[in-house]
């Protein structure tokens, strides 16, 4: 193995070891990884879902505006986001921390069905393994999107699964990246309390 094929390998190890997932997607291939997704850091109050200036006159209103189908079959506005704080879950398939945090997700959306919205966001794979990882999960009780074509991970800037975003009820994004399911009900807390 030459010098360039052993920095390409330890690249690959150390994107996988960042992102917090191993295996490969449905087809056999390895999951798309970024480093640069481990470093992602909460984002301060008030700042838009997107970093290029040009997106959009209103930024805020922006992290609102997509349309995208759920893995139930039908549509899901994410104008309806709008008035209340929420919790986007970007998540993969063949993720063993999404897996992993599935549960705790399921009692964050039903402990805060009245007062937030939780909505997982599905994507780096096909409806067909969506759909297993839901019912190994057991996913239930909030929307699960389809986000095959990437829409809103890219709207959110999202480059790696197991990620977290929160927006306030006006739709500023107020944490992003990869943190501890059991912190979000504060952060929720305080939103709410505003």
């Amino acid at each position: 193995m030459n010098v360039r094929h052993r920095i390409a390998a330890l690249i690959a190890v150390g994107a996988l070891a960042l992102t917090g997932c191993g295996g490969t997607t449905a087809d056999g291939t390895a999951p798309p990884a970024d480093p640069a997704a481990a470093t992602t850091t909460p984002a301060p109050p008030g700042t838009a879902a997107t970093d290029d200036p040009a997106a959009s006159t209103d930024p805020v209103a922006e992290s609102h505006d997509f349309t995208v189908d759920t893995l139930d079959g039908s549509r899901f506005d994410g104008s309806s986001l709008a008035g209340r704080p929420a919790v986007l879950w970007f998540w993969a398939p063949w993720c063993s921390t999404c897996l992993g945090q599935a549960e705790r997700v399921n009692a964050l959306a039903a402990d805060y069905a009245d007062d937030a919205t939780v909505l997982g966001v599905a994507g780096l794979d096909g409806e067909p393994a969506m759909r297993d990882f839901v019912e190994l999960a057991k996913l239930s009780g909030f929307a699960q999107l389809s986000d095959e074509q990437g829409v809103v991970w890219k709207k959110f800037g999202i480059t790696a699964q197991s990620t977290f975003v929160v927006l306030d009820s006006a739709g500023a994004v107020v944490a992003r990246g990869h943190v501890d399911v059991d912190e979000l009900p504060a952060t929720l807390d305080r939103l709410l309390a505003d």
